[in-house]
């Protein structure tokens, strides 16, 4: 019978600190990166780490220094380029400090946040980032916030002592709606985005606003909500073409509903930026690549999770420090997916 290979030796951190020729003590700070230990020995304990191809005990790490170097973030979908922009700006952040980051979605369901802070949290995270479900409860954040620091993606709790890094919603919108009119567009659709959400009501807010100044009534025919999908905004705008007086222009909850919208109109034979104008919400990185190039509110994502991650540090470093509400500014690029009514 063949003998089994033996079983390597489990490398511990006292052979790391023997090959490094520091103490057992000098070892694990310097694999905390603690600034008290000098780069040169920072240097010698790394290069006995990678040559004994020892593993570092993370979570008997965080026993010692009661913290776990991670933190969680929530999102509704990882689908949608603009969380994941948000969150590599986030993550770049955050390795450069040593965090490591866990993710968690909910489908803007209630249900799936709840599970995920729990998992968060059984995980000791040390902070937490969450983009709220609708629906969200201010009870269900002030429990977060008994267990770790809470920084949200969205102001619609702004009146809680929670941190918040946001869009300035109805700015953006009015400045979008601002742009249509002065093309000569009056019968401008509102696209995107699930009726509850308070981001869409206060985008739907400036909407309404740069409308009404202009003399335009307010047409809730034209106001389709839906998921913030290329399929939603390709369904919206179908429907949206069957109304008695069709609109000759949509501003879009997203991009990626925009894109849908623009795919709905192909599909109805309609040039999107010579027969009916789009404008997108957020400016991820596919919209100046998509054809026709897209107009669209740009608010730069990832510059909105490096925000969001120095923010959390911060707090978990220095809890008493203020309550810190971010706007990020936003401003509208120009480009081929717009046009003066047919």
């Amino acid at each position: 019978m063949a003998q089994s290979p033996a079983r390597r030796k489990k490398v511990t951190l006292q052979d790391v600190a023997q090959a490094a020729s520091v103490s057992k003590a000098t070892a694990s700070l310097a694999l905390q990166n603690n600034p008290r230990i000098s780069e040169p020995t920072r240097q010698r304990v790394w290069s006995a780490v990678e040559s004994l191809g020892y593993v570092y005990n993370r979570h008997a790490a965080s026993l010692r220094t009661q913290r776990s170097l991670t933190v969680g973030f929530i999102i509704a979908d990882l689908a949608n380029p603009f969380y994941a922009e948000m969150i590599s700006g986030a993550e770049a952040e955050l390795v450069a400090q040593d965090f490591s980051l866990l993710l968690g979605t909910t489908g803007n369901d209630l249900e799936r946040q709840s599970r995920s802070v729990r998992t968060m949290l059984e995980h000791d995270v040390d902070g937490l980032f969450l983009a709220t479900a609708a629906g969200t409860e201010p009870a269900a954040l002030q429990e977060i916030v008994r267990f770790c620091p809470l920084v949200l993606v969205t102001d619609d709790y702004g009146d809680m002592a929670i941190d918040f890094v946001a869009m300035d919603n109805e700015k953006g919108s009015r400045r979008a709606i601002e742009f249509l009119i002065k093309q000569g567009h009056e019968r401008i659709a509102f696209v995107g985005g699930s009726e509850e959400m308070a981001t869409r009501q206060s985008r739907l807010r400036g909407y309404r606003q740069a409308l009404e100044s202009h003399g335009i009534p307010y047409d809730p025919a034209l106001c389709v909500a839906s998921p913030i999908t290329r399929r939603g905004g390709y369904l919206a705008i179908q429907r949206l073409l069957r109304v008695e007086t069709p609109p000759t222009a949509a501003y879009c909850f997203s991009d990626v509903n925009a894109f849908g919208v623009m795919l709905g109109l192909r599909a109805a034979g309609i040039k999107a930026g010579k027969d009916f104008a789009v404008v997108g919400f957020d400016n991820i990185a596919e919209a100046s690549l998509w054809q026709p190039s897209l107009t669209t509110v740009a608010t730069n994502p990832g510059a909105m999770g490096e925000q969001l991650a120095r923010i959390l540090l911060k707090r978990i470093a220095e809890p008493s420090i203020p309550i810190q509400r971010i706007f990020m500014p936003s401003r509208l690029i120009e480009r081929d997916s717009t046009g003066p009514p047919a």
